[in-house]
């Protein structure tokens, strides 16, 4: 019933830019926070970004500080993840996620998202 679909992936160049986006249906948008998290072959999944349901509190992981930034649109019921100067090691499989309840504070770790979509991969050349 909950549905989400990232977009906005591709092939670029160390220090480029991307902006990847998730489209939510199936679901009040607005009333729950959403997460941003990437998969790299070999490697664990790990949490990137997070956003509360109102927007006015965000998380990010500390390798990506200062170069990526976490959003969203209520009205058009999706969640951004701005990503500039990108680097090789930033290569990896993209998902959007949302918990599965209501929370006051943003979750941090994987098992509390139980929606997840199908991801876009990003890759990155140095």
């Amino acid at each position: 019933q909950v549905r989400l679909v990232e977009s906005g992936g591709g092939l670029v160049q160390a220090g480029d830019s991307l902006r990847l986006s998730c489209t939510a249906s199936g679901r009040t948008f607005s009333s729950y926070n959403m997460g941003w998290f990437r998969q790299a072959p070999g490697k664990e999944r790990e949490i990137v970004a997070a956003i509360r349901w109102s927007g006015d509190s965000t998380y990010l992981v500390n390798s990506v500080k200062g170069r990526f930034t976490i959003s969203r649109d209520n009205a058009k019921n999706t969640v951004y993840l701005q990503m500039n100067s990108l680097k090789a090691e930033d290569t990896a499989v993209y998902y959007c996620a949302t918990p599965g309840t209501w929370t006051t504070q943003l979750e941090l770790t994987s098992a509390a998202y139980v929606y997840w979509g199908r991801g876009t991969q990003v890759t990155v050349s140095s």
